[in-house]
């Protein structure tokens, strides 16, 4: 049996099942409809574009304080006191996650936060590839697995587009001049996560359909994507056509394992619905 517990907030998205079968603990971040504020998870992705499309504003986002890891570090402790908690955090640049994390860990020697500097399915494929990790090696010591869960952190990238600037708009993060021009010649941002910051590098132009199965080789292609793996993730609205050519791409090529994961409320305030993201990692 592994002597190490995962931590990840909510923010990362992992997939249910995956935070069951690996005995994840999830931190939830948080989200503010006006005065009312909301665990993660808490709540279906629809609540966020109902509340847009009810006040042409979008929820406000805050990741987990102190409180909240004090009681997670507490409860885990409890229940397993001779193992050690290994803390993959949502990038610290964006939030104040990794930095309340570490003050909760104060006086707690058995606690390690590592910033992951990836957010949402990037940050989440961090957390189980190590919770895989620990399933093969259990008795592997702590700098093993710091080590291993670095590798991942230092040859993961990520790449997503929004399919509508409305919520970045409405979010105070594009101009309405940008929205306007994006909308008229119907561009879409590509959005990269780069040393945890989330930057636009390009644009693509046309419909989803056909730029997300091109962003997918790009992306492969400037990062020499390992062909072992490909992470395809997206906020619920994502249109059937969408998935299944990106899917159907992703194995012409010849990528041998495909997974998807689905983007929660966090991301949904930020992208809306529709928005789609590529994870890989590049060759060692």
């Amino acid at each position: 049996m592994s002597k190490f517990v995962l931590i990840a907030e909510s923010g990362a998205d992992i997939d249910p099942q995956l935070v069951e079968r690996y005995q994840i603990h999830i931190v939830p971040m948080h989200v503010s409809f006006g005065e009312e504020t909301l665990n993660d998870l808490d709540f279906p992705a629809q609540k966020v574009f109902d509340y847009y499309n009810n006040t042409g504003t979008v929820p406000k986002t805050s990741g987990c304080n102190p409180e909240d890891f004090i009681e997670a570090f507490d409860e885990v402790h409890a229940k397993f006191p001779d193992k050690h908690i290994l803390h993959l955090a949502y990038s610290a640049i964006t939030t104040c996650s990794f930095q309340s994390a570490m003050i909760a860990s104060e006086g707690r020697d058995y606690v390690t936060s590592i910033d992951t500097k990836q957010v949402s399915v990037a940050q989440g494929i961090i957390v189980v590839k190590t919770a895989q990790y620990l399933e093969e090696n259990p008795n592997c010591d702590l700098d093993e697995l710091v080590a291993f869960a670095n590798g991942l952190i230092d040859t993961n990238h990520m790449g997503f587009f929004p399919d509508d600037l409305a919520y970045l708009r409405a979010g105070g993060r594009v101009s309405n001049a940008a929205y306007m021009g994006a909308k008229i010649l119907n561009l879409h941002p590509l959005i990269e996560i780069i040393d945890g910051k989330l930057t636009s590098t390009k644009k693509y132009r046309g419909s989803m359909r056909h730029i997300v199965p091109k962003l997918l080789k790009d992306l492969g292609e400037t990062y020499n994507f390992d062909k072992d793996f490909i992470l395809l993730g997206c906020t619920e609205g994502t249109a059937d056509i969408v998935k299944e050519k990106v899917d159907l791409a992703a194995r012409e090529l010849g990528y041998k394992e495909v997974m998807w994961m689905y983007a929660g409320c966090v991301i949904c305030t930020h992208g809306g619905p529709g928005a789609f993201g590529i994870v890989g990692f590049s060759k060692k």
